[in-house]
């Protein structure tokens, strides 16, 4: 399978083919108690090709798919690929009018969905597949691939090139209206290659309690099927049951977002569980904090990689915890084929030591902003060679040992009083009170200061603690600049469906009244 992997390029769609010929019993998915084996994925695939080119669809052109993860789901993406088709998986609990939006930008020729997913009616309105076979959502899949299936007929060949658009993912919308970020096959090939460090093969098994429309999930998705292992589908996350399947099917791999180790590790019988088959477990997409980083590596069998990097590309960093238990602190080291800088607000390069904006070129690099070439500019950052640098927005700093040390998102960073505050110091230090289980700290506007610091904070099970007293402890042990001006208890704090806390919203509802 490496001479295969090794190759300058190759097509997952074709590696497909090829495990169905080798291996063609062999599990491609498992969900509960559904599975399909790669001879019948491979079969199922060349049909939604056959579809898709009967219904006069081209190569480079796009489907929207618009569910939780399915093995159909899948099977539709996979398909779609195979027929050179760009897919734009799309995340259901959008609102229907930003559903339709995202369907408009994409100019999707059709959309797959399920009754859990409302899209309002857009500019294109294209046809709709049901993938749940229910008729009130669309055309029932099994109806729409029915003469596909009659026939038995190949697809026809639909090669591509590197460059062709693979998927469009949009953006969380963290920061705003979600963008559709244009990944090259080329781009996802990459990250097939980057499989080779960590043992992916035939005998994989991958559990993904992630969303398909989402990279994180993607980037194990991806390279688990490219080697011809299995992956188990999850819907929709759930602690207890997450653990019930990694012992059930010995699960090897797994992408998990830090709020998804967290609940893991504070389940009581957690330590009860056989997890010994662990080969590799991945984090990304949020900040993972050291503490929860080190409980993992004390508790979890197998190593701990966490990825740093933007869907847009541009290059990562990657944290073998468990080669570098005391850089926990860090994002690693850029990986080998990145080129990592950091820069000014000017767009200068920073002295050796400073901090600055974290910018990033690799072979894994978005094609742009899909029909958003303004957009696409302001991504850009080219140093004086020309050579093109994606920004990540992120703030920064290389320690002596070359690994990155974040400090913040530059967008989250406060201003107040002409001083820069990052809220990751006193999220740290909230961190350090027994009573705390997280916290979140974001700037507000304030007559004096420009901006003053809030912070949001969920206590621990069980713990009490009044707000006031909170804020006076943390006010204690950090500089004067950086004193909160509010500390808001809260239940939870909001995330995206990929565990990022939704700041934006946290100033919303501050500014609506939430004291």
């Amino acid at each position: 399978m490496q001479d295969t992997i090794d190759q300058a390029f190759a097509r997952i769609a074709d590696l497909i083919a090829l495990h169905a010929q080798r291996q063609p019993q062999h599990l491609a998915f498992v969900q509960g108690e559904d599975s399909l084996d790669y001879a019948t994925l491979d079969r199922r695939m060349d049909q939604v090709a056959v579809a898709l080119q009967d219904a006069g669809i081209r190569p480079g052109e796009a489907i929207a798919i618009c569910s939780p993860a399915s093995i159909a789901y899948a099977t539709v993406f996979l398909g779609a690929l195979r027929a050179g088709v760009v897919v734009a998986p799309l995340a259901p609990s959008t609102t229907p009018q930003g559903l339709a939006q995202m369907v408009d930008n994409a100019e999707a020729r059709l959309v797959f969905a399920d009754t859990t997913s409302e899209i309002a009616t857009g500019t294109l309105n294209p046809p709709r597949i049901a993938l749940d076979d229910n008729a009130a959502a669309g055309q029932p899949l099994a109806d729409w691939l029915a003469a596909a299936r009659a026939s038995g007929r190949k697809p026809q060949p639909a090669p591509v090139e590197p460059s062709a658009p693979f998927n469009i993912i949009y953006s969380s919308g963290t920061t705003g209206t979600p963008k559709g970020i244009v990944q090259s096959h080329g781009m996802r090939w990459s990250h097939i290659q980057r499989g080779l460090q960590y043992d992916y093969s035939p005998q994989t098994v991958t559990l993904l309690s992630t969303p398909l429309y989402s990279n994180t999930t993607l980037v194990l998705f991806l390279p688990t099927l490219a080697f011809g292992g299995t992956v188990l589908l999850m819907a929709k996350f759930n602690a207890p049951e997450y653990l019930r399947l990694a012992v059930r099917h010995r699960v090897s791999h797994t992408m998990l977002v830090p709020v998804q180790y967290q609940r893991l590790l504070a389940l009581p019988d957690f330590d009860a569980h056989d997890l010994s088959s662990f080969r590799f477990k991945f984090c990304t997409s949020a900040p993972f904090s050291p503490a929860l980083k080190a409980d993992v590596l004390k508790r979890w069998p197998g190593g701990l990689v966490e990825f740093y990097g933007m869907t847009e590309g541009g290059g990562s960093c990657i944290l073998d915890a468990h080669l570098h238990p005391d850089k926990l602190h860090t994002v690693g080291r850029p990986a080998a084929t990145s080129d990592i800088r950091l820069i000014d607000d000017a767009g200068k390069e920073v002295p050796t030591g400073e901090a600055g904006e974290v910018v990033g070129h690799s072979s894994g690099m978005m094609n742009g902003y899909h029909r958003q070439p303004e957009k696409t500019r302001e991504a850009e950052w080219f140093d004086p060679s020309g050579k093109r640098f994606i920004r990540t927005g992120d703030i920064g700093r290389f320690d002596a040992d070359g690994f990155l040390v974040l400090f913040d998102r530059k967008k989250d960073m406060i201003i107040s009083g002409g001083f820069n505050i990052y809220p990751s110091d006193m999220e740290g230090e909230l961190r350090q009170h027994p009573a705390v289980l997280e916290s979140a700290v974001v700037g507000v506007p304030s007559e004096a200061w420009g901006e003053t610091p809030v912070a949001f904070v969920v206590l621990r099970p069980g713990e009490s603690i009044a707000a006031d007293a909170l804020k006076d402890w943390v006010n204690a042990r950090v500089g004067k600049t950086q004193r909160l001006s509010d500390l808001v208890l809260t239940e939870e704090l909001p995330r995206s469906a990929i565990g990022k806390i939704l700041k934006r919203e946290l100033r919303d509802s501050w500014a609506g009244g939430a004291r």
